[in-house]
């Protein structure tokens, strides 16, 4: 299913704290972006800085494109989540955690939707008008991936794969960004994201199993829940390795390698503590994701010291 981060195995809404002190007519508005669970937007926005601050430059221009990536994270993520509710309406109504979610619910039509997706789009054309022109070209061409990723899980049991180049998309972004280029530390970081990205949404699709068996639905989450230790766990070896790579080939000092060891550490954490009979603990552990991108993120930063 679509990336989300809050609620209970049985819900996707989580409707409360600074959302009910909204306007009525303004809350089916948020809870359709997400903007309430913001673990989303961090793992959206993660991969973008890995890309810029692998790439070493000055430090001024690196606070800049952080503070652009940051913003694009909150748009793109939100207008992703429209996207992905709209293809999803009608299967949404009929899984326990999505039903409530504002299009699935009746709480907004389609042309409201679409309406605020361009609102959205526009956003986020003003953050990308910002970078330079290769770092356009390639953040446009990752629209494609987030309005066909929804399809994926109709056709194919791999869609938490497409997932990741869909949102993974930050890391080659933020590198061309930075960089100014593409080179073999760019591929091997866009890799990394992509592994990532598939380990952790195999996580988090693990909550829905049962709703998506019964309604057709494929993914990774399902195809390996005979071995979920051993698939996830690979997804993870491949991001380590695959980071390792990209700090070798963008020359980082041997910190980046020694702190690489915190990541690592959550990564395992999550595989030793998965289990796919509990959706609670699924969700838990999707979350840790926040926690393991900065710890790569800082090791990222010490290693351009």
């Amino acid at each position: 299913m679509a990336l989300a981060d809050e609620g209970t195995p049985f819900t996707d809404i989580a409707a409360g704290g600074w959302v009910a002190r909204m306007p009525a007519r303004m809350r089916p508005y948020l809870l359709l972006a997400r903007l309430d669970r913001p673990t989303g937007i961090w793992l959206l926005f993660l991969p973008g800085a890995w890309g810029i601050l692998l790439a070493r430059a000055p430090a001024r221009e690196s606070a800049r494109l952080l503070l652009l990536f940051a913003l694009g994270a909150a748009v793109m993520r939100a207008a992703g989540c429209v996207v992905n509710d709209m293809w999803d309406r009608d299967l949404d109504r009929r899984v326990r955690r999505t039903a409530g979610r504002p299009l699935a619910s009746g709480a907004l039509g389609l042309r409201q939707a679409a309406l605020f997706l361009a609102a959205l789009l526009l956003a986020g054309l003003c953050v990308l008008v910002q970078l330079d022109r290769l770092a356009q070209v390639l953040g446009a061409g990752s629209l494609l991936l987030v309005a066909v990723y929804p399809l994926a899980k109709r056709f194919t049991w791999w869609p938490q794969l497409v997932m990741g180049f869909t949102f993974g998309a930050g890391a080659p972004v933020g590198y061309a960004a930075a960089a100014g280029r593409i080179d073999g530390a760019w591929a091997a970081l866009y890799a990394a994201a992509i592994f990532w990205d598939l380990g952790f949404d195999t996580v988090y699709g693990f909550q829905d199993m049962e709703d998506d068996a019964v309604i057709g639905i494929k993914s990774t989450s399902r195809r390996f829940a005979h071995r979920p230790r051993a698939f996830v766990g690979a997804a993870y070896a491949l991001t380590l390795a695959a980071l390792a790579t990209a700090g070798l080939l963008a020359g980082l000092r041997p910190v980046f390698l020694a702190a690489l060891a915190v990541p690592a550490v959550l990564l395992a954490r999550q595989v030793a503590g998965l289990s796919v009979t509990d959706p609670a603990a699924c969700l838990r552990l999707f979350k840790l994701n926040r926690a393991t991108g900065l710890a790569v993120a800082l090791a990222l930063a010490a290693g351009r010291v």
